[in-house]
């Protein structure tokens, strides 16, 4: 059975994904509701009851909103660092399944490994991932100001890659929704990717094996998926090699299946 990857939902009002293999099936945060995950898992053929772990990359809301029914509801155990275990304990009261990873260690969920990297963002200890299967690599990078040397060495050999392409600069600085502290907190070296960094770390990334890209995170005000795309593909056709498949993601719907 080949691996299998979907999104089933990205954007400011909520982020999860899900992967299996032929021996495991992992959720990447849990940013919708219990009933929204479980919808969305039914829609791809997908059930909770055949998910093995959950893995968290920070306490936001966003990120886990139905972890705690979700995790009880199917027993399901919870991977994160002890910053985010204790943070996602406080904003619940409740001591749920977690299981403490170290952050910048690397552990094995079934057939797959699970290696995890700090990232630039406002939140305890926030991490991506590097998810490696027996068919390929996944990495998943959302909810991040900048971009290190060390995150690009991480994904050097991502065939696919889940990235933040959160808001386009011009729409955020005339939006008038949003206070000046928040638009400064937003583009930040803690804060989000602008389609403008997300594209230029993608063009360090295409001379690798870099196959298939998923822009993600998309604010609802401040961008587009036409917009985010656009950018992405045009900053990818200033190179001269083989270019990978640009992927938009939505708040409201689940991706079609990525099979590798």
């Amino acid at each position: 059975m080949p691996t299998q990857f979907a999104i089933l939902g990205s954007g400011s009002g909520g982020n999860s994904a899900y992967l299996e293999t032929d021996k495991t099936s992992i959720l990447i945060d849990a940013g919708f509701t219990c009933s929204q995950l479980k919808a969305r898992l039914e829609s791809l053929g997908r059930s909770p009851e055949n998910i093995d772990a959950i893995l968290i990359t920070h306490e936001h809301g966003d990120h886990i909103r139905g972890l705690q029914v979700l995790s009880s509801k199917y027993n399901i155990p919870i991977f994160a660092n002890r910053l985010t275990i204790e943070a996602i304990e406080k904003q619940t009261n409740r001591k749920l399944d977690f299981v403490r990873f170290q952050t910048g260690s690397s552990f094995e969920i079934g057939d797959i490994v699970v290696e995890n990297f700090s990232i630039p963002h406002d939140a305890q200890d926030p991490v991506g991932f590097n998810l490696r299967t027996p068919h390929s690599v996944i990495g998943i990078l959302t909810d991040l100001g900048h971009i290190t040397s060390a995150i690009t060495q991480k994904l050097r050999d991502s065939q696919v890659v889940l990235l933040e392409a959160n808001y386009d600069k011009t729409m955020l600085e005339l939006d008038r929704n949003r206070p000046w502290s928040v638009k400064q907190r937003i583009m930040s070296r803690h804060g989000h990717l602008s389609n403008n960094a997300a594209a230029e770390f993608a063009r360090n990334l295409v001379a690798q094996r870099l196959q298939h890209i998923f822009l993600g995170h998309l604010s609802r005000d401040c961008n587009t998926p036409v917009l985010a795309h656009k950018c992405m593909t045009s900053a990818l056709l200033q190179e001269t090699c083989a270019l990978p498949h640009v992927h938009s993601t939505f708040q409201d719907q689940s991706s079609d299946w990525l099979i590798l």
